[in-house]
């Protein structure tokens, strides 16, 4: 991995934490979560009819994200109804990538080197430091912890799907970018819809007025949304799936960060060791 990749998969990181500080910090998560990522297929259609489709052949890996990435959004606003960002986002994030780690020989045909799997377990130790700086009260939170675990499982499958399916489609001559905005077009339905048919007319009419207050920081988190898993996917067709995958999950840091900023969650000693831990391990998967 080269330092501009690295660099680019940080940006990547940053914008990911930033989407999902937003869902955190709103009163209505579900909805949030589904605004957001309906927003961002309206902006990536537009993107899309300039990039061109994917090829056919790619569509099987899309039809199997879609339907794992309910899952995911579900999930997602299950832990955030139930637990702090600073807690659930590092536990869904930071052991997703050692799930990968364990499954890409089996998977991909990719094993990681001695010391990216220094990198990949550093991350994953400075993830869990961060994430349960506060064990007492951690334990506790039985349904966020249940939350955020059964998604970073999620993360692990939807990351093999769609690693083999824009390197697929990379390999038959198209651009990266036509299978992530195909992905993000057909994303922003389900989640949207479901959440729609579980309310009753009364709620539904309090949906429209909230898109009409929230829609343009939702679209805002769309963007970034897009942007952090299209360098994501681009960086997984120029190195190991797994390596990326824990590289994204320093978004930890970020999200840490701007929960302490924005949501006035504390951080504390160990969130810095864990910090700092991370970082190490960023510097491992450099070098591997």
């Amino acid at each position: 991995m080269t330092w501009g990749l690295v660099a680019a998969v940080l940006l990547g990181a940053l914008l990911h934490a930033g989407w999902n500080a937003l869902v955190k910090s709103s009163g209505d998560k579900p909805l949030d979560t589904a605004l957001v990522h309906f927003l961002g297929a309206v902006v990536a259609l537009p993107l899309l009819l300039i990039a061109g489709p994917p090829p056919a052949s790619a569509w099987p890996f899309i039809a199997a994200s879609l339907v794992i990435h309910i899952g995911y959004y579900i999930a997602l606003a299950g832990a955030y109804q139930h637990g702090e960002l600073g807690l659930t986002y590092p536990i869904m994030r930071g052991f997703a990538p050692l799930l990968v780690a364990l499954g890409s020989g089996f998977v991909l045909g990719e094993a990681p080197s001695p010391v990216a799997w220094a990198g990949i377990i550093g991350i994953t130790a400075g993830v869990a430091l961060v994430g349960l700086a506060h064990p007492g009260e951690t334990l506790h939170h039985h349904k966020a912890l249940a939350y955020a675990f059964a998604n970073a499982a999620i993360i692990a499958v939807y990351t093999f799907v769609d690693g083999k399916g824009v390197r697929h489609t990379v390999e038959h001559g198209f651009g990266a970018a036509s299978y992530v905005l195909m992905l993000f077009v057909l994303d922003g339905l389900p989640y949207p819809a479901l959440v729609w048919f579980r309310r009753d007319a009364a709620g539904r009419r309090a949906m429209v007025a909230y898109a009409r207050r929230r829609w343009p920081l939702a679209a805002l988190g769309g963007s970034a949304s897009i942007g952090s898993y299209a360098i994501a996917l681009w960086a997984m067709t120029r190195a190991p799936v797994a390596s990326v995958a824990a590289l994204r999950e320093t978004s930890v840091l970020f999200a840490a960060l701007l929960g302490t900023w924005l949501l006035k969650e504390r951080f504390g000693g160990q969130r810095a060791i864990g910090t700092l831990v991370i970082v190490g391990g960023v510097m491992a998967l450099r070098l591997g």
